[in-house]
């Protein structure tokens, strides 16, 4: 996995809207700019947690919170 588009896409955008309380427009703007909102590294939301949950651990919360860390640090 490379991107947030792999498990995003994989399980549906709205979906993952849904698990996730966002709206869909929401979840598009982490594929765009690539990475999970900021709040998702101070702890004060568990989006990857909710992804990985709703894909039945098909992707783990830790490599999209990793996949996640290198797109924020690298934009």
């Amino acid at each position: 996995m490379q991107t947030l588009d792999e498990p995003i896409k994989g399980i549906g955008i709205p979906e993952v809207a849904k698990a996730c309380g966002v709206s869909e427009r929401a979840v598009y703007k982490w594929l765009k700019n690539g990475f999970l909102p900021k709040t998702e590294f101070f702890g004060k939301t568990k989006y990857a947690q909710q992804i990985e949950s709703i894909s039945g651990g098909k992707y783990s919360a830790s490599e999209i919170l990793d996949i996640s860390k290198q797109n924020l640090l690298a934009a």
